[in-house]
C-alpha cells in the first residue's frame, strides 16, 4: 500500500446526508460457537473482520457508539470487500475473541480496554490474527497487538516541543496518583530530555482539593519553572490553574494532555487563558458527530471515531488482501500511513499508532489552534 488511506477528498469521510431512520446494524454474531467447518459463515466474497466492543455492561454506551460509527463507515464506503461482525466483550473478552476466531475472522478491531487486549492477545496470536486495539496503553502494543488509542506520551511530547520552541527551558509536572499519572510523568521526563531542557520539579496528588493545592505548593518550594504540565482532566486543570498562578507560577506556561480535548469548560477559570495542549483535530469528528446525531438522535462520545477509522483502515488494506489468505500485517506499518476522522496516523514497529497532533490554546472565548496537525508524517 502506498500513500495515505483515501477519504475521497475528505468529503465522504462522513455520511453524505441524514437518514430518516437508523441504518441496519453491523452484522451481529451468532450466539453459539461453530463446532465444525460446515457451520462457519460462508462469505467467500468478503473478508471477515471482528469488532470486539462492549455492548453490555458499564461501557456499553461507548461500545455501541463505536459500533454505530463502524456501521456508518461500512455504509458510506459501500462495504464491498469486508464483513464486520460485532462480538460483545461485556460478558468476557476472551470468550468474544474465541467466537470471533472460530467463525473465521482474520482481523480483530478492538477491544476497548487494555486489560481485554492483553487477555485476548495469546488467543489471537496463536491463530495468526492481528488485533487493532482501541486502548491508549502503549505497553499493550507489540507481538500481534496494535494500539490505535490516543497515547498520552505523544500529546505530551508534542506540547513540550512547542513550549520549548516558544522559550520554555525549565519544566514542572503535576499528575494524579495512579497508572495514568505515572505514565504521563515518565512521558514528561522523556519529552523534556529530548528537546534538551530540564524537569526541575514533579509532584503527584490524590484527587482532593487539599492534596492538589499541597502539590502545587511543593512545586514552588522545589524550584521556579517556565512551564508546568497538568497531566489530568480538564476540570482538574481548571481547579489547579488559579493555585498555580498564586503559588509560584504566576508567569509559567500551563500545559495539558490529550485528556483536555473532551473538556468543554477549559476557559472557565481566567487563569487558564493561554494554556496549551496537543490533540487530534476535531474538524472531521465534528462533521461525523452531526451526521451521527441525525441518524441516531444523540451525540457520539469522542471514542466513536475509532469505529469509523478502524473500518476505513480495514477496507483500504483489504484491497491488497487476497481472499482466503491471512491478513497482510505488513501493511499496517506502511510509512505513508493512513488518514481518517482523527487525521493522519501510522503504526510503528512497536505496535503503537503515531499520530499527527495539533496544538490548541485556551482563550477567553474558547479554543484556538496555534499549530495545525501535519497532513503527512515524515519518514
Amino acid at each position: 500500500m502506498s500513500g495515505a488511506l483515501a477519504l475521497a477528498g475528505c468529503s465522504s469521510v462522513v455520511p453524505k446526508g441524514p437518514a430518516t431512520s437508523a441504518p441496519p446494524p453491523v452484522t451481529q454474531p451468532t450466539q453459539q460457537v461453530p463446532t465444525g467447518p460446515s457451520q462457519l459463515p460462508q462469505d467467500v466474497g468478503r473478508h471477515r473482520v471482528a469488532l470486539l466492543i462492549p455492548t453490555t455492561g458499564r461501557n456499553a454506551a461507548v461500545g455501541q457508539a463505536i459500533a454505530n460509527a463502524a456501521n456508518m463507515a461500512v455504509l458510506d464506503t459501500g462495504g464491498q470487500n469486508i464483513r464486520v461482525t460485532i462480538y460483545d466483550t461485556g460478558p468476557g473478552a476472551v470468550s468474544a475473541a474465541q467466537k470471533a476466531l472460530a467463525e473465521g475472522n482474520q482481523l480483530i478491531l478492538g477491544p476497548l480496554l487494555s486489560e481485554d487486549a492483553r487477555a485476548i492477545a495469546s488467543e489471537a496470536r496463536a491463530a495468526h490474527v492481528p488485533v487493532v486495539s482501541f486502548s491508549n496503553d502503549r505497553s499493550v502494543g507489540g507481538d500481534g497487538v496494535w494500539v490505535m488509542g490516543f497515547t498520552p506520551s505523544q500529546a505530551i511530547s508534542r506540547v513540550v516541543g512547542y513550549a520549548h520552541d516558544q522559550g520554555a527551558n525549565s519544566f514542572a509536572g503535576l499528575a494524579p496518583v495512579g497508572v495514568y499519572g505515572q505514565r504521563a510523568s515518565t512521558a514528561l521526563l522523556h519529552a523534556v530530555k529530548s528537546v534538551g531542557a530540564q524537569v526541575v520539579a514533579m509532584e503527584s496528588y490524590d484527587r482532593t482539593k487539599s492534596a492538589m493545592q499541597a502539590a502545587v505548593t511543593k512545586l514552588k518550594l522545589s524550584a521556579s519553572y517556565d512551564a508546568v504540565l497538568i497531566a489530568d482532566q480538564g476540570k482538574d486543570a481548571v481547579m489547579l490553574a488559579p493555585v498555580i498562578r498564586h503559588t509560584g507560577g504566576a508567569h509559567a506556561q500551563i500545559l495539558g494532555t490529550e485528556l483536555w480535548n473532551v473538556a468543554n469548560d477549559l476557559h472557565a477559570a481566567p487563569e487558564m487563558q493561554g494554556a496549551l495542549y496537543a490533540s487530534v483535530s476535531d474538524g472531521l469528528f465534528d462533521q461525523l458527530a452531526a451526521k451521527y446525531h441525525a441518524r441516531f438522535g444523540k451525540s457520539p462520545p469522542r471514542l466513536a471515531s475509532f469505529g469509523y477509522d478502524s473500518v476505513l483502515l480495514a477496507m483500504k488494506i483489504a484491497g491488497d488482501w487476497k481472499n482466503g489468505a491471512p491478513f497482510p500485517v505488513s501493511k499496517l506499518t506502511d510509512k505513508g500511513g493512513f488518514s481518517g476522522i482523527d487525521g493522519v496516523f501510522r503504526f510503528t514497529k512497536d505496535g503503537v499508532a503515531e499520530r499527527g497532533l495539533q496544538i490548541n490554546q485556551v482563550t477567553a472565548s474558547g479554543i484556538r489552534i496555534v499549530s495545525p496537525a501535519p497532513q503527512t508524517l515524515g519518514n
